[in-house]
């Protein structure tokens, strides 16, 4: 009993130092890169090889007119590496207005405590955390159908959207999609666009070929020949899909790739009929009949799904169930400080709109709610024009 007793309290003892030394980490961290202009950097919520990422809140919350709402996540890297942050915000200047992809509200250099220049994107702030986290939560029956409906036909608006802006995600994992409280609900919304490349970029007359993103969603295609175009972007749906339904990974995370080249997941017979033939649709071998985001928006399996109207512009986002500001904690941090793949809570915007001191009055009690005005979405595009991927802008370099 004793031996039991002892072993409980190293047990607690362990994980206390662990959340104390994650704190001091997450002190340093805040310290060694600076504050904006308007903002305060709050507690570390993230970080990966790309830099890290920080709660930021308003320095005068209830400033008329501001650009920003009161609570953001701010994704920074000293300017000398933050080539992939600087790129992300490229991204999502040429694909902003639309609701299911994470909104940024703009950049700012700061200055480190060493003097060091920082480049910080300010993003949307998701409280909900991330969808892996959701499926964690889950245990091991994963989450309801209902509930995994709602999230995949939101994931989809949005990645709709990606493509027929031109460009292909390239890295969809449950971990790059967060959950925003929209209208008293969570909302998906995907994120994480550093890894996003134009579609059909080619150089001298040929495809560009390397591997980007995550191997276990790879699909046969870039895993065989290394291509990476819209119809990838739908295997990961896939992947993403079976995962929300049974929260086990599509493929062993411990294995070199995602299984045979050629074989998808392997779709377990407990699941409805709906959502197999949804499946069937994602794991076509053959990138060419595989659906696009459009004809899978309009599969049975996703009728009747429970979802904000996506064409009312006039929706209030509210992050009420958020934590207190300064009652964050670095919690959400994995253990393995080093690890390239921790989680990131990046977030990205349709541009800049003013808070007024209505707005911020609203959200007195709860500092860190975040009114957003929606742009119009783009004009709808082909049932089949989405593999094209027509390209209607310019960008100053490839990404």
């Amino acid at each position: 009993m004793e031996l039991g007793l002892k072993k409980r309290s190293l047990i607690s003892e362990d994980d206390c130092e662990r959340k104390r030394r994650k704190q001091e980490h997450g002190v340093v961290e805040t310290s060694k890169y600076g504050d904006g202009m308007a903002w305060v950097r709050g507690c570390l919520i993230g970080k990966g090889c790309f830099g890290s990422v920080f709660v930021a809140s308003m320095k005068k919350p209830k400033s008329r007119y501001s650009s920003y709402p009161p609570i953001m996540a701010v994704k920074s890297a000293e300017v000398s590496v933050s080539s992939s942050i600087q790129k992300e915000r490229e991204v999502l200047n040429n694909i902003r207005g639309c609701r299911n992809v994470i909104r940024c509200f703009g950049e700012e250099i700061t200055t480190g405590e060493n003097g060091q220049m920082v480049y910080n994107l300010l993003l949307e702030y998701g409280s909900g955390g991330t969808l892996a986290d959701l499926i964690k939560k889950s245990g091991r029956n994963g989450l309801p159908e209902s509930d995994a409906k709602r999230h995949t036909r939101s994931i989809l608006r949005g990645l709709r959207h990606i493509h027929r802006c031109g460009y292909v995600h390239c890295d969809l994992k449950p971990e790059n999609i967060l959950l925003v409280a929209v209208a008293n609900q969570f909302t998906a919304k995907i994120g994480d666009l550093g890894l996003a490349k134009r579609a059909k970029q080619s150089k001298n007359g040929k495809l560009t070929c390397y591997q980007r993103g995550t191997p276990m969603y790879f699909s046969p295609e870039v895993v065989t020949d290394g291509v990476q175009e819209a119809p990838s972007d739908i295997w990961a749906i896939g992947c993403i899909v079976l995962e929300m339904l049974t929260a086990n990974p599509p493929f062993d995370p411990n294995a070199d790739g995602p299984g045979e080249p050629n074989e998808p997941p392997l779709i377990v017979s407990t699941l409805s009929n709906e959502a197999k033939s949804f499946l069937k649709g994602c794991f076509s071998r053959k990138s060419i009949y595989r659906w696009t985001a459009e004809m899978l928006l309009a599969h049975p399996f996703l009728e009747g799904t429970d979802d904000v109207d996506e064409d009312d512009d006039n929706i209030i986002e509210d992050t009420s169930e958020v934590f207190d500001i300064n009652a964050i904690s670095s919690l959400v941090m994995p253990d393995n400080e080093d690890d390239d793949d921790l989680i990131s809570f990046s977030s990205f915007s349709d541009g800049f709109y003013s808070w007024s001191e209505e707005d911020v009055d609203a959200t007195e009690n709860v500092l860190n709610s975040c009114y957003s005005v929606e742009e119009e979405t783009s004009a709808t595009a082909p049932l089949n024009e989405v593999h094209q991927l027509p390209i209607s802008f310019t960008i100053s370099s490839g990404v």
